[in-house]
């Protein structure tokens, strides 16, 4: 049970479930009417009115606690701020956080046809009105109606989560929304071409440290042809990167739909595109909301999947994805994980025959850039594209067209032929019969004293002495489909100590060798 205090000599009140959601509601705040707030009917509502609210939440809490609060006519501005404490706790347990968003007078439906903006545990306050709103916010109107407060207590500390809520309405004329601007779908593109992209980047308008105009100029310093927009939980920054688009630079928008059970990218959604994040594995609900990404024209592809902050890990499965980020960020233990984990799919996936249509799974890398010292592009996926529109890279990405690399300076061309003529690239099947000679050919530039490893089916099968200093070379490897049902390329740079690899400088998606099987 958790207690709440309106702070007005207004009794506590008991939390009630609200629904199947892991979800509950305390009582609701009230104020007065804008008439009565103004001096009486017919005059003109003004001035301010605050509520404050303090309660503690226990350890074993919701995902989601809802504050009502009965919005009056006339309001022209909803701001809230709030504070919580957070004790000290023992080493290896958690302490508290407690995230924040609202919801308007449409409800807290899962869904989110309510959604007015969230910023998790990034800002202590925030507001709304027409015109303008805090970043992770909707600008809009303020309707009269139950509006919900949405609290969303990430962990708890054994000694709970005291907390404090202030609501301040400003009554006053609604101002105008303005209309939306997005940025275009196509950049100028030099036709079917490999282009750079960087495809998950936080801005101020979540936990981001940065402007959409400093990630645009970090982007074309990276040497990047197209970035996309993964605000956790809120597509609050879709309109404002037009102004950042060029013919240099296409801007795809989406969010990093960031469940307790891991998260997802909406890679390249329609502007405005929303998708809720509210439920867990164990809710089967998962499969609905990636729909809702595919529907809006985006591809979705779980992050950073075996990353081992809290809520981080993916446990939704790989069934609806597109693709799968295994590389995230500066390379780490979990991406090597990642790393071997994918190759294992790949595996399962030509044994059993699915290395068709939508058979298998490709990868690929990105920087998760929030603030400084984070290198936007570091990773980045390099994919062939017809063109340097929205679709295209789609396209490209979806089909396994592409690899990875640790920056612009890094660049490879990996190709199978086979002894007619036959030829692949990345993400291509070579036809050939199994008893055919196939020559893998890896052409690497930006590597100094990198190796390259061969990986198929079966393993490890081939690895280089070091690239020269000048980090160019070619390096050539003969198999057969009856041999090695598919081989990708790897560029490793040498191991610091020990038998482990050395961190990657660029890895790719496979060639397919042989009929599909």
């Amino acid at each position: 049970m958790c207690d709440d205090d309106h702070g007005n000599g207004v009794p506590r009140r008991a939390l009630f479930v609200t629904g199947a959601a892991a979800a509950l509601t305390l009582g609701s705040v009230t104020f007065a009417s804008g008439a009565d707030a103004a001096g009486g009917p017919g005059t003109p509502a003004s001035g301010t009115e605050t509520r404050t609210v303090r309660g503690t939440l226990p350890t074993g809490s919701p995902d989601f606690v809802y504050l009502p609060v009965e919005v009056p006519r006339g309001v022209r501005e909803i701001k809230v701020a709030y504070t919580y404490e957070k004790p000290s706790v023992p080493a290896g347990t958690a302490g508290n956080a407690l995230d924040i968003g609202i919801f308007d007078e449409r409800g807290t439906d899962l869904g989110g046809r309510g959604f007015r903006g969230w910023s998790g545990g990034a800002r202590s306050e925030f507001f709304l009105r027409g015109d303008d709103a805090t970043p992770g916010y909707l600008p809009g109107p303020v309707r009269p109606g139950t509006w919900h407060i949405a609290l969303g207590p990430y962990t708890v500390a054994p000694q709970g989560l005291p907390y404090e809520v202030t609501v301040t309405l400003t009554y006053g004329e609604q101002a105008v929304t303005p209309k939306p601007v997005y940025p275009p779908a196509r950049a100028r593109g030099r036709g079917r071409a490999w282009y750079r992209g960087d495809c998950h980047l936080h801005s101020w308008y979540s936990d981001g440290r940065r402007t959409p105009a400093e990630i645009a100029a970090l982007a074309r310093a990276a040497g990047l042809d197209f970035i996309n927009s993964t605000d956790h939980n809120t597509h609050s920054s879709h309109p404002h990167w037009a102004d950042q688009a060029g013919d240099d630079l296409l801007i795809l928008l989406g969010e990093e739909i960031t469940t307790r059970n891991g998260h997802v990218l909406a890679l390249g959604t329609d502007p405005g595109t929303f998708v809720d994040w509210r439920y867990r594995a164990r809710d089967n609900r998962f499969g609905k909301f990636a729909r809702r990404v595919r529907e809006a024209g985006g591809l979705v592809v779980p992050a950073h999947p075996h990353a081992t902050c809290i809520g981080c890990g993916w446990k939704f499965g790989f069934g609806e994805a597109d693709a799968v980020e295994v590389w995230n960020g500066p390379y780490t233990p979990d991406d090597e994980i990642a790393l071997a984990d994918w190759d294992n799919m790949l595996v399962a996936a030509v044994r059993s025959g699915g290395h068709g249509e939508r058979g298998w799974l490709p990868a690929m890398g990105n920087s998760d850039a929030h603030r400084d010292p984070d290198q936007v592009g570091t990773p980045q996926t390099v994919v062939l594209a017809d063109d340097l529109t929205r679709e295209a890279v789609q396209a490209g990405l979806r089909a396994g067209r592409s690899y990875v690399a640790e920056s612009q300076l890094v660049s490879l061309a990996f190709t199978a032929s086979g002894a007619r003529g036959e030829h692949a690239g990345i993400g291509e099947r070579l036809k050939v019969a199994p008893d055919t000679p196939v020559t893998v050919r890896v052409e690497a530039a930006g590597a100094p004293r990198c190796t390259v490893r061969l990986v198929t089916d079966e393993g490890l099968l081939f690895t280089s002495d070091p690239l020269p200093v000048s980090g160019a070379g070619t390096v050539e490897w003969r198999t057969t489909a009856a041999y090695a049902a598919y081989v990708r390329a790897e560029l490793r740079h040498e191991a610091a100590a020990g038998p482990l690899p050395g961190a990657l400088a660029a890895f790719t998606n496979p060639i397919f060798l042989g009929d599909a099987r």
